[in-house]
């Protein structure tokens, strides 16, 4: 009898296989893929329910089989309500490490439309993690819709980028000062740019917005995470090491991801590994940073006498 064909990302046996057993990991943090930011676009029961069965399959199939494994808590975000609701449901179970959403919504993030959600992360000390992807009913990207999937996909930085900027300017951080945002998949090799043009922006027009008590500059600093994938790498890597030594806190902010089980995975032993590094930094870009965000425990020291 032939054997059953495993689809990467399908098959927890797989998973281990393929990654967890493969390299020295010691947590995973999941991220499931739901549709129910387009679902709920016009059904926003169908979206709520579709997030409930897919929290209490992940915990069931995934969370209770393997003790590495720690997930996101995944909810109908265009719903307000059923979004505070799920994560007021889930958040007790401490597997669940993070409040989980998709990087083109309805409406810009920062919309006091979503701020109940992030009030009920905040609640229960979760970060909320913002993955590449969704809809929101608009195109894909500020001028239209893609062309091509690599079009959408070089271009999904600009995504992230409006929607920090939109979470800094509406005052969502003063409101929150434990809010803690990761953007997932997002590049990192913009923060640097964006910051200096918000701030200066900032100095020109602070009348506009006179609820914010700090530069932008400084709530980025504070409030947001970033991930390895897909990182830009430039021809020249110290062009990378430069942007870390200009931007300190970036050391203590940016986590690998994999990105498994995608086309475009990054194995631990190849990111970013012509970057000059300290051996301090890359340990915390690869486990140190995670572990400080998510509070994850510290593994037991091995017994001397073993």
């Amino acid at each position: 009898m032939a054997a059953r064909r495993r689809a990467p990302g399908s098959d927890l046996d797989f998973l281990r296989e393929q990654l967890l057993d493969r390299w020295p990991i010691e947590y995973a943090v999941l991220g499931p893929i739901v549709r129910a930011d387009q679902a709920g676009m016009r059904n926003a029961d169908y979206a709520a329910a579709l997030c409930r069965a897919t929290n209490d399959w992940t915990a069931r199939e995934w969370l209770d089989s393997d003790p590495r494994l720690r997930s996101s808590i995944v909810v109908p975000v265009e719903d307000t309500a059923y979004a505070v609701a799920e994560v007021e449901r889930v958040a007790p179970d401490p597997r669940f490490v993070q409040v989980y959403m998709q990087i083109k919504t309805a409406l810009p993030m920062g919309n006091r439309k979503y701020w109940p959600i992030y009030e009920a992360a905040a609640h229960h000390g979760l970060p909320v993690g913002v993955h590449f992807g969704g809809v929101g009913g608009h195109p894909s990207t500020a001028a239209g819709w893609a062309s091509f999937y690599l079009e959408d996909h070089a271009g999904n930085a600009q995504s992230f980028q409006t929607q920090l900027t939109s979470l800094v300017f509406s005052g969502i951080l003063d409101r929150l000062p434990n809010l803690r945002i990761v953007l997932i998949e997002g590049g990192v090799a913009w923060v640097q740019s964006l910051a200096w043009r918000m701030d200066r922006a900032f100095e020109r027009m602070h009348d506009e917005v006179p609820h914010l008590t700090r530069r932008p500059s400084e709530y980025v600093a504070e409030h947001f995470w970033f991930t390895t994938q897909p990182v830009e790498e430039p021809p020249d890597p110290r062009s990378l090491s430069r942007l870390f030594a200009d931007v300190p806190a970036l050391r203590d902010r940016v986590m690998y991801s994999s990105d498994y089980p995608h086309w475009d995975f990054d194995a631990p032993d190849q990111v970013m590994r012509t970057v000059p590094m300290s051996a301090t930094d890359r340990a915390k870009m690869m486990s140190e940073n995670a572990r400080a965000l998510y509070r994850l425990p510290a593994p037991a020291p091995a017994d001397a006498g073993e």
